[in-house]
């Protein structure tokens, strides 16, 4: 078992976060159909050195259905898919797949170049990576002890 300060604010995000997925699992009937209108796509933000990608799963989403844009700090991911409303032979028993029209914003932190993103499609993932702004790359310091010595990380040399 692992000591962690308390923070008040992680069971209010997991609070959220089950909340959030809960409201995904609702069917909102909508013009006759059980199509959910403007679902999420799920999404995951990770750091690859001095990156930061976005993975969004979009499975049989035609890449020239995807609009994705960036305004104010803001990565919007917008879509659509076909219906299979055409091709219905007998009554659904269980349906998860979702259809219709779907969105993603997510605000981007400032260190990041969102001039020089770069985007990718690749079996149902669509990947965006931004690099970070070079002033805002994080560099070693080294340590000044008295009498002259310098410490730098790693190798502990002196100088």
């Amino acid at each position: 078992m692992v000591m962690r300060r308390w923070d008040p604010f992680i069971e209010l995000r997991r609070m959220q976060d089950n909340m959030d997925y809960l409201w995904r699992g609702f069917v909102q009937p909508s013009s006759g159909n059980s199509e959910m209108e403007g679902w999420a796509i799920p999404l995951d933000v990770v750091q690859e050195g001095d990156n930061i990608v976005v993975h969004a799963s979009l499975p049989g989403v035609n890449p020239s259905d995807l609009n994705v844009s960036i305004e104010n700090d803001v990565l919007t991911i917008r879509g659509q898919t076909a219906s299979d409303s055409e091709r219905q032979e007998g009554n659904y028993l269980m349906r998860e797949r979702h259809t219709g029209s779907f969105h993603r914003s997510l605000r981007l932190p400032d260190t990041l170049n969102v001039e020089k993103a770069q985007t990718s499609y690749d079996h149902g993932v669509l990947t965006v990576a931004f690099p970070k702004v070079e002033a805002k790359q994080a560099r070693q310091l080294s340590i000044n002890v008295g009498g002259g010595k310098q410490i730098v990380e790693g190798d502990k040399a002196e100088a």
